[in-house]
């Protein structure tokens, strides 16, 4: 696993000042062929978490994208032309703190306006092996 550049918080806060549970220690790009372009993130309380880049941008949570997953579903455009950022193999290609409670993602696609608190970023991993995370 590479290091992916962060900073991680000294102490987590979340939007409303209160202070949260568990940061993140470590963030470490994965490099196994089961999930290339994710990241696995090691938090203070011990857990290991493992996030896949696709997880990580259908759950985006900027305005546009959320407006994006509610927006009613329109049918399938049979001759829709993808773009290259579409075609290509979604990867995390940066990652920023934002204050002590966030971290904004890059992503091969471009897109990079979401930030994903500390406690939304604990909800949407899942454990990784051996790592002993309930």
């Amino acid at each position: 696993m590479d290091e992916v550049p962060h900073a991680p918080p000294a102490a987590g806060f979340a939007c409303d000042g209160s202070p949260v549970a568990a940061v993140p220690t470590g963030i470490a790009r994965l490099t196994d062929s089961g999930n290339p372009g994710g990241i696995e993130i090691t938090w203070s309380d011990g857990a290991r978490l493992i996030y896949t880049s696709r997880l990580l941008r259908d759950a985006c949570p900027c305005a546009t994208c959320r407006e994006k997953r509610v927006a009613p579903a329109s049918g399938p455009n049979p001759l829709q032309v993808l773009s290259a950022a579409e075609v290509a193999p979604l990867a995390i290609t940066g990652m920023k703190p934002v204050g002590q409670y966030a971290y904004s993602i890059e992503f091969s696609d471009g897109h990079s306006t979401g930030i994903y608190t500390l406690e939304y970023l604990r909800e949407l991993g899942t454990p990784a092996r051996g790592s002993g995370t309930p």
